[in-house]
């Protein structure tokens, strides 16, 4: 039976991860400023919140051995969007309430990004599930740069949007964007969804099921794969470098540059167009020079790691000069470099995810998830801690960011030196010249948002 995907099924399961990648924007960007900036409380709080909903995705894992056996992963994606739409709602609410009773509104806020985290994790896992399942071997790579690109949009289009009807800033502007973005997230995710998965594979997958072994067993067995194993510390050692500044860009523009929430919104647009900016650039070198394909991918992820820590000093140089510095500028140039390394990253995890004992697609994935869950949680909270920490000693805001962007670039020098360690060799075989997959590495670099 032929269940490859077509392009165009490659593109609908991009628009899911607009969707997500919608909802994701608003609460761990924006709401995170509004907590520091304009409500004055310590960037500890909204830290600890994402950490929240990062720490949950530990349980991708069990969701996707569950994605495995269930069969159908459509329903997985569905009630995954509906729970992180629900979450994201909550998210904004218990912002709002935090004017007035702080304690009520974290209480509902947890709730929020507790589902968010849960949310996220069953749809993020579950697309990434059918995508390595049912995209032919020669266009895993396109798939991957094509489903993250259309993640980054939806990043980018709702920080610029949102943040237009953000401005003037008001508890009740903040729940009828959120509400609204929510809402046509779910909307896009049916509709995007809807036949996409062949009826015929969930029978095959649940005759498998029965001969399972159960979910520790499976696990063990997983970890026990080289390259499985090293791929993991590689996703949690990259993203613990990357997602330091993940929670701190806004209230710095706002603290350092003196921006408006609309304008820090939008300016995180400018940070994820740079993204989109980097990864189509490594799509079309890698495109137009298919024979250096595994070199060109090494070099985009030192390149994309060295530029990073560059835009990241510039970064701790302009707040301390905020009136000759182009920040707009220096943001997007990071997002770039981001994502100039991140793209070569997803294309190895959607190869790596078919390799090994066949119908453990889910638990690997799931397994590289919780891995950058955890660096994300770890990274996003010591980014806003750091920062709490440094403003103690350091009276001037831009200083104590400052220290952080620093330490972080310090992290992508190490990352880029790691890199260069990395080896893509060329398989053999009638679709060689597209599957590559990593050698001997210890740590390494991978992408953001992203994966949800």
């Amino acid at each position: 039976m032929n269940t490859s995907l077509s392009w165009l099924g490659i593109v609908r399961l991009g628009l899911v991860q607009t969707a997500l990648g919608a909802i994701i924007v608003l609460t761990t960007s924006t709401l995170n400023r509004i907590m520091v900036v304009e409500l004055a409380l310590p960037a500890m709080l909204p830290g600890f919140l994402v950490a929240v909903h990062h720490i949950v995705q530990l349980a991708r894992p069990r969701i996707g051995h569950g994605s495995d056996l269930g069969g159908r992963r459509t329903p997985w994606i569905i009630g995954g969007m509906l729970v992180l739409a629900s979450g994201g709602f909550l998210a904004a609410l218990g912002t709002a309430l935090m004017t007035d009773n702080v304690w009520l509104g974290t209480a509902i806020g947890f709730l929020g990004f507790f589902g968010i985290g849960l949310g996220s994790g069953a749809t993020g896992t579950s697309l990434l599930v059918l995508l390595a399942k049912q995209v032919s071997p020669e266009r895993k790579p396109a798939a991957a740069t094509i489903v993250w690109f259309m993640m980054i949009a939806g990043f980018a289009v709702t920080a610029g949007v949102a943040g237009q009807f953000l401005d003037p800033y008001s508890h009740e502007r903040l729940l009828t964007v959120t509400g609204t973005v929510s809402v046509g997230a779910v909307l896009l995710t049916l509709l995007a969804i809807r036949g996409v998965e062949p009826q015929a594979l969930a029978t095959s997958t649940t005759t498998q099921a029965t001969d399972s072994p159960a979910f520790g067993k499976a696990l063990a067995a997983v970890w026990a794969e080289p390259a499985a194993r090293r791929f993991t510390v590689f996703v949690f050692i990259s993203m613990l470098a990357y997602s330091l500044q993940d929670l701190i860009l806004e209230p710095f523009a706002g603290l350092a540059f003196g921006m408006t929430p609309g304008q820090s919104t939008a300016l995180a647009g400018t940070q994820h167009g740079g993204v989109l900016g980097g990864m189509l650039a490594v799509a079309i070198t890698g495109s137009l020079f298919k024979k250096a394909s595994a070199l060109l991918l090494r070099r985009w992820l030192i390149v994309g790691c060295v530029a990073s820590a560059v835009a990241l000093m510039g970064l701790a140089w302009g707040g301390l000069h905020p009136g000759n510095w182009q920040l707009s500028l220096n943001v997007f140039v990071l997002g770039f470099a981001n994502g100039a390394f991140a793209v070569a990253a997803i294309a190895s995890m959607m190869m790596l995810a078919s390799q090994g004992r066949s119908g453990k697609e889910g638990l690997r994935m799931g397994l590289w998830g919780a891995a950058q869950a955890i660096a994300f949680a770890l990274g996003g909270f010591t980014g806003t801690v750091a920062a709490d920490l440094a403003r103690q000693w350091l009276t001037e805001p831009a200083l104590a960011y400052g220290a952080v962007f620093l330490f972080e670039a310090a992290l992508f020098i190490v990352s880029a030196q790691l890199g260069a360690g990395i080896r893509v060799p060329a398989t053999t075989g009638s679709d060689a010249s597209n599957q590559p997959r990593f050698g001997d590495i210890a740590m390494h670099e991978m992408m953001d948002g992203g994966v949800s």
